[in-house]
């Protein structure tokens, strides 16, 4: 199991979109990849929960997170050997984690928490809460965004992750996302 959860190598540089539900991130995930001409990874959870919210009605269990997290590292570990530019993750292990300590009670796999914290990526957007509330079967937290935002932003501090916070509409957070990618990718020529 360990191996499925290992960032294997890639030739390319690796953003994260990061925070808590109904922020935006896979609409800019989705706008960064077409403004680069890229590939994006999209959030596994949202397939694997709504396959099982469909089939079983139920929600996510703390038996679904390492799952959910091997299938995030195929998709990302597949995709990532797909470009030798840039890569989006919609999301990262490291988001999983936060998840699995606010709703399970602090506890996280210690498996899944080990890969979080070893696997590495150049840069994080923290997307803050300013976006509308969107509903879905899946999203359950509306009242909770404050104190979600807080725990994202203090698992990025914790572990010492290179962050942007993204705020305002669409068209200001992809201005500035370009802007901190274009430093990076600036960087490595």
């Amino acid at each position: 199991m360990e191996e499925k959860l290992k960032q294997q190598p890639a030739n390319c540089i690796k953003v994260v979109l990061f925070g808590p539900e109904s922020t935006g991130k896979t609409t800019l995930s989705r706008q960064l990849a077409r403004y680069y001409n890229s590939i994006w990874v999209p959030e596994y959870a949202r397939e694997y929960l709504q396959n099982k919210w469909n089939n079983e009605r139920k929600t996510c269990e703390a038996n679904d997170l390492v799952p959910i997290a091997i299938g995030q590292m195929e998709l990302e570990n597949e995709l990532a050997q797909k470009t030798d530019t840039i890569l989006i993750c919609d999301t990262d292990l490291l988001e999983t984690k936060v998840y699995s300590d606010a709703y399970y009670v602090g506890s996280c796999d210690p498996i899944l928490e080990k890969y979080a914290i070893e696997n590495t990526y150049d840069l994080y957007f923290l997307t803050y809460i300013d976006t509308p509330w969107e509903p879905d079967d899946l999203r359950d937290k509306p009242n909770r965004r404050e104190k979600m935002f807080k725990a994202f932003e203090d698992t990025l501090i914790k572990y010492n992750r290179p962050y942007v916070l993204l705020k305002g509409n669409k068209t200001e957070r992809l201005e500035i996302a370009v802007k901190h990618i274009n430093k990076i990718l600036k960087s490595t020529n």
